[in-house]
């Protein structure tokens, strides 16, 4: 047993020397103390790197398919009515939505910002299951209302009780309402007088969009459109005015979800026009993003950048109609975000290497020091007694 604790004790790589060769120095001394102070100093900053969380970026080439794109947006419009101004969605699909109005809210402002009146955008009111009448006049006694559509009505069930309904069913097909004081709904509801109180408001409009994930636009527009033979033609001809003045702020606009880090270029601007009948155009390219956090909860969201362009405008063109028009595009790389802590074994190793480095540095200074004043001393004494 003596045999092998001897040979245990030859393979100490670190042997002691007897205390009384040992020699200390006041160099030593101050090399072992800024020494000390330099690795609390580089081991509590390394304990902050390994407590805090840190992010890793990936690219890869996005390969998803088939999935649906959610567009955020919060736009305000202080010299546009809030009854002319529509938001359409078109996709290289062939896929269009024009005159949006669910998940879409408006709030009337005045010229100082203030809001006036918050409306929800919906269609009509509830669709009546079976009709009793079918006709545009005025309510008989102990009769149940059910307006006609004026010639836009897809079966002889359909009922169309407010002005918006007869819209609605003059836009399914393709017929613009030149006259709306000969539509009793609209009389009765003083809609043509309702447009003219709001001479002179703006709009905020706020809301999100569900589109393909494929290139597409939207857009707002100071008019109320619908499609025709692969044409853009104005609704509410009565009610237009010569020019328009399409300077907005862009309170919000996101593709996605939210996620910590994420920055929306567009958020925040505001482009005011002296032109009237403008085009404002933005071209954004959209980037795919996956942020995983440090628990391990995942958000599928976009990034993108953006450009802007502006353009002078008549009403007449069909193909250059007054309005804020966004088009997008997808790029096919594929942004990914995880949060995650620096490993244990990680951390111990900086340790290691913080604490073995500078005492080896410390000792090799150390050393300098101690023999450089040895010989130092060795030549004054020979110097002295030569």
């Amino acid at each position: 047993m003596d045999r092998i604790y001897q040979k245990v004790r030859n393979l100490d790589a670190y042997p002691k020397i007897n205390e009384d060769f040992y020699s200390r120095t006041l160099s030593g001394g101050l090399i072992t103390l800024i020494s000390s102070v330099l690795i609390l100093f580089l081991f509590f900053s390394e304990l902050s790197l390994y407590l805090h969380k840190v992010t890793e970026t990936k690219l890869l080439v996005d390969t998803s398919r088939g999935q649906s794109l959610r567009i955020n947006f919060d736009v305000t419009f202080p010299a546009i009515r809030c009854s002319l101004l529509s938001v359409d969605a078109i996709d290289i699909s062939g896929e269009q939505h024009l005159d949006i109005r669910h998940d879409i809210s408006k709030k009337r402002i005045n010229a100082h910002g203030d809001v006036i009146e918050v409306r929800q955008e919906g269609i009509g009111a509830p669709k009546i299951d079976r009709p009793l009448q079918s006709h545009g006049g005025r309510l008989g006694h102990n009769e149940e209302y059910c307006g006609s559509c004026f010639g836009g009505e897809m079966s002889h069930d359909d009922c169309c009780n407010t002005c918006e309904e007869v819209r609605e069913a003059y836009r399914r097909k393709g017929w613009a309402m030149t006259n709306m004081d000969l539509i009793d709904q609209c009389k009765r509801e003083g809609f043509i007088q309702m447009i003219k109180d709001e001479e002179g408001e703006g709009c905020n409009i706020n809301g999100s969009l569900e589109v393909n994930r494929v290139a597409g636009s939207f857009h707002f527009a100071p008019w109320k459109s619908f499609h025709l033979s692969n044409f853009l033609i104005q609704d509410l001809l009565d009610l237009q005015k010569d020019s328009y003045n399409i300077s907005h702020r862009i309170n919000r606009l996101a593709f996605g979800d939210y996620f910590p880090g994420v920055v929306n270029p567009l958020a925040g601007i505001q482009l005011m026009h002296d032109t009237p009948n403008g085009v404002q155009q933005f071209f954004i390219k959209v980037v795919p993003t996956i942020y995983t956090d440090i628990r391990g909860r995942t958000v599928h969201s976009n990034q993108y950048s953006a450009t802007e362009h502006f353009k002078k405008s008549e009403l007449t063109p069909l193909d250059s109609l007054p309005g804020v028009y966004f088009f997008y595009d997808f790029s096919p790389i594929k942004v990914i975000f995880k949060e995650e802590h620096i490993s244990f074994l990680h951390f111990m190793t900086s340790i290691c290497a913080i604490i073995g480095g500078i005492f080896t540095i410390a000792g090799i200074i150390d050393s300098f020091i101690y023999y450089g004043q040895r010989a130092i001393t060795k030549k004054v004494g020979i110097g002295k007694f030569g």
